[in-house]
């Protein structure tokens, strides 16, 4: 499982804060690079929070016309009055009166 992009904001605000306030020399530079590491893992989250909401709108999309598909499918479901005439004939009929 990924950290969401909150975490990894909030992990990156710790450690810069850590390095801001320490004494000691190892433990800033430990605490900055980790903030570094913190920063470049929320934008991937971003990234991947991104992506995931788009695949579900897609997803949701897809779902919703096959839906749609199955219901135009189902007996006594009539959208068309002129069902299984081709347009063709529909246009010429109406183009003679």
């Amino acid at each position: 499982m990924y950290p969401s992009a909150t975490l990894c904001r909030s992990q990156q605000s710790y450690h810069r804060e850590r390095a801001r306030t320490t004494l000691l020399t190892n433990v800033r530079i430990v605490a900055d690079r980790a903030a570094k590491a913190w920063g470049i893992e929320a934008d991937a989250a971003d990234d991947r929070e991104a992506r995931h909401a788009k695949t579900r709108l897609t997803a949701d999309l897809i779902a919703s016309r096959k839906q749609a598909a199955a219901l135009s499918r189902q007996p006594g479901h009539d959208e068309d009055s002129d069902r299984g005439i081709p347009e063709y004939v529909v246009l010429q009929q109406g183009t003679h009166e």
